[in-house]
């Protein structure tokens, strides 16, 4: 499992012209589903994500997590981040997992996120979306789960 995570001050996202899901400050998170993974890398990556101490502290460092500063979360299914782009100009999505067992862990991953952080707001599994967002620092990570991580 991989997950693109963003610090913004704001972000939505929006599907046949109607906002589905917004936030103020918190993170954006692209979450892409691997065909081996399970509910395991669900768990860890939440745990993972919502512990990250990404946001500024008083001092300036980044030394608090999403928990810490009661930000919001913004979850947006991307099978995209499985796209293997090594051979020719299209990319290969065949890492990515089936749609069927993709949306039972994404669903898994965003449950499991309300339990984690005050404000979770999502995008639609499988729908054509516009994703807004502004990026805070700019602050961008790539957090796997253990199995996948290189």
């Amino acid at each position: 499992m991989r997950a693109l995570i963003q610090r913004v001050t704001q972000a939505s996202v929006e599907v046949d012209g109607q906002i589905v899901g917004e936030i103020g400050a918190g993170m954006l998170v692209l979450l892409g589903i691997e065909q081996s993974d399970t509910s395991v890398d669900a768990d860890y990556l939440v745990t993972k994500i919502a512990g990250l101490r990404i946001f500024d502290d008083q001092d300036g460092k980044m030394n608090l997590s999403l928990r810490d500063t009661g930000g919001a979360m913004l979850i947006v299914s991307q099978f995209t981040l499985y796209g293997d782009c090594r051979k020719g100009h299209r990319p290969s999505f065949d890492r990515a997992a089936r749609p069927e067992i993709a949306q039972i862990l994404y669903e898994q991953f965003v449950n499991q996120a309300k339990g984690s952080v005050l404000t979770v707001k999502t995008g639609v599994f499988q729908a054509a979306m516009l994703v807004s967002l502004v990026n805070d620092g700019p602050v961008t990570l790539l957090c796997e789960s253990v199995r996948n991580a290189s």
